[in-house]
């Protein structure tokens, strides 16, 4: 991997001079937040596959940059996703229960049904709403960063995107502006290789994604995106930067998305199995977890429980969600105006007669 910045050994041992040296306990909350990443997804996509959810953007083999790069943020920061960070909402504080009633849509969904199912939101943790179309969060994540400037407020944004987003106007749109102007912008590219159906390698000519930054007048970082540490390590120190006033960042995470883009895609169709076989050895999950026995703060018996508490929250959270009956009929109307207008409360009405005639 050229010039990535890498924290992890292959051994479970650490650079010392890139280490940023997590207690016992800051190291097990980040592995439980991958694990609980990949356990959510692979049962997520098992209820779509059941019709129980309608469809879901799953993230594994991300992990390490997701769940890393949220865990360097402060709890008064920003995070804009992209459409497969669930780890990053549930750093954020959002509840488990929550997660799943906006994946059903359902009557304690906040958002009342109105999202695609994947596309969760958590305002209380400052997690902004997942939207499908690609790229169209930069610009956002880069006027929510210049809003924080101009108030004077000692905060950063970071934003997530693929390497897909980097060949779309709103990529540029949002590096330039975020250059010019200095904004607290930390661009987190996950490059997974593959923007659905199309490799990375057309959509750039540039040797690395990090190098975009130059252009654009400020810094770009190249990490190993299937080691946690190095992405806490980069994006960590980008966030500092932005909040002292120093400017954007583009951290580039080089990882790989090993299984489908979405419920709806079929990697195989376009995709060589011994790519994915290769990339599998370098799985983010396994590699944290010799870094945790390497440091005496792991073994299989810990392992073997974490598998069991995860599974155990999962399934009392599916239960639970799946016992909330649908939103209310009205609440098709809702949310449009701070203060329905006549028009459509006159709609409103006579869409709820409808069922009484």
């Amino acid at each position: 991997m050229v010039d990535a910045l890498r924290v992890i050994r292959d051994d479970g041992s650490t650079d010392p001079r890139l280490d940023p040296k997590f207690s016992e306990d800051q190291a097990v909350a980040m592995y439980r937040g991958m694990s609980l990443q990949r356990i959510l997804d692979n049962r997520m996509l098992a209820l779509q596959r059941q019709g129980r959810i309608g469809f879901y953007g799953p993230s594994l083999g991300q992990e390490a940059a997701i769940v890393g790069a949220a865990m360097a943020m402060g709890p008064e920061d920003w995070i804009v996703p992209q459409y497969r960070e669930p780890g990053a909402a549930l750093v954020r504080g959002m509840p488990l229960k929550e997660l799943l009633c906006q994946l059903m849509g359902n009557a304690e969904d906040p958002v009342k049904g109105h999202q695609m199912p994947c596309h969760y939101v958590y305002r209380k943790g400052n997690y902004l709403s997942i939207s499908s179309p690609v790229g169209t969060q930069l610009p956002h994540a880069v006027g929510i960063g210049w809003a924080m400037k101009l108030r004077g407020e000692k905060k950063a944004v970071l934003v997530f995107f693929g390497d897909g987003a980097t060949s779309t106007g709103d990529f540029h749109a949002a590096m330039n502006f975020a250059g010019v102007f200095k904004t607290p912008t930390v661009f987190l590219c996950n490059n997974n290789q593959w923007a659905i159906s199309v490799p990375v390698s057309k959509q750039t000519a540039s040797g690395t994604l990090a190098e975009k930054a130059s252009a654009y007048g400020f810094d770009g970082i190249r990490v190993d995106g299937m080691d946690a540490l190095a992405v806490y390590r980069a994006t960590r120190d980008a966030a500092r930067n932005a909040r002292e006033g120093l400017g954007p960042t583009l951290v580039e995470a080089v990882t790989y998305r090993m299984g489908p883009h979405s419920s709806s895609d079929d990697p195989s169709r376009y995709r060589d199995e011994a790519e994915v076989a290769m990339w599998q050895a370098r799985d983010p999950l396994p590699r944290f977890r010799r870094y945790l026995e390497h440091a005496g703060w792991w073994d299989e018996g810990r392992e073997a429980r974490l598998e069991q508490e995860i599974g155990d929250e999962i399934t009392r959270a599916v239960q639970e969600a799946e016992r909330i009956p649908p939103p209310a009929i009205e609440t098709i109307f809702a949310d449009v105006y701070a203060e329905m207008p006549p028009h459509l409360r006159q709609e409103m009405d006579a869409f709820l007669e409808l069922p009484r005639r």
